[in-house]
């Protein structure tokens, strides 16, 4: 799978910005991806800082492009358009403030066509990486939420799991004034099934998109059975060429025998290899089953639905998981 995206890299030259210049998992993944040649990254800090915190650690970063805030020559620039963006919600004093911290200033740096891609995460916290994000870089067009997927190796089986790590629920978005729905929980659920089953293609999987619940095409009721029932319907509207099917068990999308008894007919039951979790109590607790007892690499969260890669670490990562999701982020500008 690394093979593939690194060649995907190679033909379309990419550049990644650190948030944490100084961080020593940081500053080996991006001494080996110098030393790779077929991704550019931009390191976040006081100049002085990070080549001490990579000589400390004998990492060779001679040549990267380090870019400190307190120095930065098109900070005037770059706090103009943050205070337009935020559209009033920030006064130019609080954006040069915030555009101060690695979070900000690094998505700022995206933002401006400075770099292709951001990881962050390895000292903040996943909002602190997210909403910079949202708040600067912004939603795609057509797209109402940010989600995450998981992509799941062992050996040769690539798997895609959504969303694990950012939507708590679904609930439908009310207009105050009216009361109207604008915008429903099953739309949303929806929204992420199109965008896992996007990110999945990225890695070379030919999505077959379960809609997961405790319920097999009606056969409980409750719970979000008819959330995971009704996404499916709207999913299969957006997208027709997609398959897709649901509601169903996790039994009934993994194994021919039990799905063909459980789904006759379904395209997608017994074969899955994308899933989508109604909540993020499944979605979490089932990635790391397969993670855990599977035998799963487990590679995410994997931020879907903005407008350019912002993708965020765990805070207990390695230089190895460091140098993978730069890849994997890189490869999806």
């Amino acid at each position: 799978m690394f093979e593939n995206l690194v060649e995907v890299l190679k033909a379309n030259p990419r550049k990644i910005v650190y948030t944490e210049g100084t961080d020593a998992r940081i500053l080996e993944s991006a001494a080996r991806l110098k030393k790779g040649g077929f991704l550019t990254p931009v390191l976040v800090g006081n100049v002085d800082e990070v080549k001490a915190a990579a000589a400390k650690g004998g990492f060779d970063i001679e040549g990267l492009e380090i870019l400190d805030p307190e120095t930065y020559p098109e900070m005037d620039a770059m706090v103009a358009q943050m205070v337009e963006l935020r559209k009033g919600k920030m006064s130019p004093e609080d954006c040069k403030a915030n555009l101060l911290k690695g979070n900000y200033f690094g998505t700022m740096l995206v933002k401006m066509g400075v770099a292709d891609a951001l990881l962050g995460g390895a000292t903040y916290s996943t909002a602190d990486t997210v909403r910079p994000a949202l708040q600067l870089i912004k939603t795609k067009k057509g797209a109402h939420l940010v989600s995450s997927c998981f992509i799941m190796v062992r050996g040769e089986e690539i798997l895609a799991m959504g969303d694990c790590a950012i939507n708590i629920d679904y609930q439908d978005t009310v207009d105050k004034a009216t009361g109207e729905v604008t915008f429903s929980a099953a739309q949303k659920l929806a929204e992420v099934a199109i965008e896992t089953a996007k990110t999945a293609k990225v890695f070379g999987v030919d999505p077959k998109v379960a809609m997961l619940s405790f319920s097999t095409k009606g056969s409980g009721k409750g719970g979000t059975v008819q959330l995971s029932h009704d996404a499916t319907v709207i999913a299969k509207e957006l997208d027709p060429e997609l398959k897709i099917d649901g509601e169903m068990q996790f039994d009934a999308a993994v194994s021919p025998t039990v799905g063909q008894l459980k789904f006759p007919g379904s395209p997608v039951a017994g074969q899955a290899n994308t899933f989508i979790f109604p909540c993020i109590e499944a979605g979490n607790i089932g990635y790391k089953i397969a993670q855990r007892l599977g035998g799963f690499a487990a590679y995410g969260p994997i931020l879907q639905g903005l407008n350019a890669p912002i993708n965020d670490l765990s805070r207990g990562c390695d230089a190895e998981e460091v140098y993978q999701m730069s890849i994997i982020t890189a490869a999806l500008a």
